[in-house]
């Protein structure tokens, strides 16, 4: 299956599986929410930075599914056989099935595994190149509300990309709201 393909997929699982969900919250006892921050993408060789939002579904207490986009924001000096370069990424998403243990009425932690899809760009002095890879990302993080709807989260994810493209881990911190 082609890289395109499986963006789609990724894309139509997403919207399929939280956006009715959330529509319908009101009814179901479905919560929604969402999120918006910064990740830090260290690459194996590469450190870069992303602007990440999330949209999830919070089915009970204790489990539910978001999904994932990032889009570069930061790019790092890189070496390459002594030839100095840029590295950056460019977008990532991903779908997670998330595990959530409530630890205090405004407080949470939680485990999530996922598949994604990142995309970036390598580049030198005359040249560049497409760096992309589909990957299983695991990972667990914390979140604390203020009040009914507004907190903060961190995380901190592994991705370990198919056909041994690498491993990445990423540390991510942003805002999150219920609706």
């Amino acid at each position: 299956m082609n890289n395109n393909k499986m963006s789609l997929i990724v894309a139509a699982a997403v919207a399929s599986l939280a956006v009715p969900a959330i529509a319908g919250a009101q009814d179901s006892g479905v919560t929604g929410y969402g999120s918006v921050g910064y990740s830090h993408h260290d690459l194996e060789g590469a450190d870069v930075g992303a602007i990440q939002g999330r949209l999830g579904a919070r089915f009970n207490p204790y489990l539910g599914v978001e999904g994932e986009l990032g889009f570069g924001v930061r790019k790092d000096d890189i070496d390459i056989a002594g030839v100095k370069g840029k590295a950056e990424l460019k977008n990532q998403m991903a779908i997670y099935g998330v595990g959530f243990l409530p630890v205090a009425p405004n407080a949470d932690l939680f485990a999530r595994i996922g598949y994604g899809k990142t995309e970036g760009k390598v580049s030198v002095p005359g040249a560049s190149a497409k760096a992309d890879g589909n990957s299983w990302n695991y990972g667990v993080g914390g979140q604390y509300f203020f009040d009914d709807n507004n907190g903060v989260r961190a995380d901190y994810t592994y991705h370990d990309f198919d056909d041994d493209g690498g491993k990445a881990n990423v540390w991510s911190v942003g805002y999150v709201r219920k609706f």
